[in-house]
């Protein structure tokens, strides 16, 4: 079986299910505009469907569905560069999941750790969508042939999964048909944390919204944000190594470091030996520089509605034309009478 090249093509998704936040720009959105260029297709897409696993408010939905788009847009990732859409759009993509309903194992799906966390006690009530939604992502990925997905590391494993996928499915068929996707893992900010209890993970989910900066708040709420940010009386470290044990400490360097595009040592090394009353009015100021268009921006096009949803109709377009042809061949693979018809 000679080995297949497939064309470097990168793939990911943002749910619609809460507030667009810090830790989706630095760990997600700005990533996916810096991978914009010669080097991949970029496709990217709201995972309403992924949204759903919960019950979601049907007028909610659309709304954060459309901001989530706005926040693509906001950041920089340019619609006619990248492939930009609604899961919901493009149908290959749970035709692709029930192929792949049958070839994952219903043991891989129990160790998935995210549906033990969300599921918690009452496993038993969960949704099957919230189970096997891990077969969805994998579709999500595979039906472009993607090679490249950056993930956080709260997603590896769900990654890993997609990989056990394709290698099944190509054994279980004799053919080199779907890639083993690589994870994209890395940045000076991979997890942006509480920023009132830097142990935690920043999330749309906290029902207070001192611990977060959303994408949609305006340039005094970023600000005062980060005066109110928890830290401790130590000054701070000339080296990485002096972050340790101090959990606030080291959030406030590291979304420094990735909102200046410098690594946490690179910071420690200009601002080491500052108190945090000098250090936070810095990142106040960077952060209202880089964050404050984004908002502006997102704000105008929430203002036209009509405008997101022709870009999520034409990017629809466009991920079909690549998704349609790969399920195609894999329903021939699988045996699917009519399967061959143009």
């Amino acid at each position: 079986m000679t080995e297949t090249q497939f064309t470097p093509r990168v793939f990911s998704g943002i749910q619609p299910s809460g507030n667009l936040h810090l830790g989706n720009y630095l760990g997600a959105l700005k990533r996916f505009v810096d991978m914009q260029g010669p080097e991949f297709q970029t496709v990217y897409c709201m995972v309403d469907l992924h949204a759903i696993t919960v019950w979601q408010d049907p007028d909610r939905l659309r709304e954060k569905t459309r901001e989530v788009c706005a926040g693509f847009i906001a950041a920089g990732l340019n619609p006619e560069k990248s492939i930009l859409f609604n899961q919901s759009q493009v149908p290959e993509h749970t035709q692709l999941a029930w192929i792949f309903n049958c070839i994952a194992r219903i043991g891989w799906m129990q160790r998935m750790t995210q549906f033990k966390d969300k599921a918690g006690k009452n496993a038993q009530n969960a949704s099957l969508g919230l189970f096997a939604y891990p077969a969805l992502m994998a579709a999500d990925i595979l039906v472009y042939h993607a090679t490249h997905v950056p993930v956080g590391e709260d997603q590896k494993q769900h990654l890993e999964l997609t990989r056990d996928i394709a290698i099944k499915f190509n054994h279980d068929y004799g053919v080199d048909f779907f890639p083993v996707t690589e994870p994209v893992i890395g940045g000076p900010a991979p997890r942006v944390m509480n920023l009132r209890d830097g142990s935690r993970k920043m999330s749309s989910s906290d029902p207070s919204d001192m611990t977060r900066i959303n994408m949609t708040d305006d340039a005094d709420a970023i600000a005062k944000k980060i005066r109110k940010a928890k830290t401790d009386p130590d000054a701070l470290p000339s080296e990485v190594d002096g972050l340790e044990d101090r959990p606030e400490a080291r959030n406030l360097v590291n979304i420094y470091a990735a909102l200046s595009d410098q690594t946490a040592a690179q910071v420690l090394a200009e601002v080491g030996g500052k108190q945090f009353g000098e250090f936070k009015p810095m990142l106040a100021e960077l952060a209202v520089s880089k964050l404050s268009p984004i908002s502006s921006e997102m704000a105008r096009l929430m203002g036209e509605e009509a405008e997101i949803d022709q870009i999520l109709a034409r990017g629809a377009e466009r991920a079909r034309a690549i998704a349609a042809p790969i399920l195609q061949q894999t329903y021939e693979i699988v045996g699917m009478v009519g399967a061959g018809r143009s």
